[in-house]
């Protein structure tokens, strides 16, 4: 069952037992999001190429990442970043980080998804990390509509989902190694979800909950 969707930070010549585990786990795999620099970076990057086409060879979609400001950084300049991934690291879809949630805001997204669309770049996910106006949901294939800490994702889930049919995401960090993530997002409605152990600033420098290589693999 393909239910993980994971964000992971790291380059692939600093950790690469652990996209070595990535690429292992491609049957579970919905998609897994590329991210050389806060985006595509200024020149393409081979460590990030070869994994990339290792993940595609095994099934798996490959999402560039994009930061979007809420909205406010100009279409343009997404767009470009999005051309980069494509040319650069033949990415299959597209991951959206600080999208806006609010209504306002839904005309710059569906502008930015009917370029997505138009381009052929395929999946569009977009990452609220919050519950949207359900506008959003026709115009993406994937809504992130949590992220957080394991703490608030246990404490107080997301609203219940009252927009089209759209699968939605959860993405969880500072989980236990017990944490049974795959039940919670299923009981909460969402198809896929990603919980890793990573905490602070940069939590998605570790992989997901059973998926982290032996100690000492290299």
């Amino acid at each position: 069952m393909k239910d993980l969707l994971v964000p992971y930070y790291e380059h692939p010549a600093v950790r690469p037992a652990e996209w070595d585990a990535l690429v292992a786990a491609a049957p579970r795999l919905y998609g897994v999001v590329l991210n050389p620099a806060s985006g595509p970076g200024e020149r393409p990057d081979p460590g990030f190429a070869a994994v990339a086409g290792r993940l595609r060879a095994a099934g798996v979609r490959v999402l560039g990442y994009v930061d979007t400001a809420y909205g406010r950084r100009p279409l343009a300049d997404v767009l470009g970043e999005l051309d980069r991934h494509r040319d650069w690291f033949g990415t299959d879809g597209v991951f959206l980080d600080q999208a806006a949630a609010a209504e306002g805001e839904f005309a710059y997204y569906r502008r930015l998804a009917t370029a997505v669309r138009g381009l052929g770049r395929g999946t569009l996910v977009l990452n609220h990390g919050t519950a949207p106006h359900p506008s959003y949901a026709r115009v993406a294939d994937v809504l992130v509509t949590f992220e957080g800490t394991w703490a608030a994702y246990r404490r107080k889930p997301p609203p219940p989902w009252k927009g089209t049919d759209v699968r939605l995401c959860h993405l969880v960090h500072a989980a236990p190694a017990d944490a049974d993530a795959a039940a919670l997002a299923g009981e909460r409605g969402a198809a896929l979800h990603c919980a890793v152990p990573g905490t602070g600033d940069h939590p998605w420098g570790t992989l997901p909950n059973g998926l982290a290589p032996a100690p000492g693999a290299r």
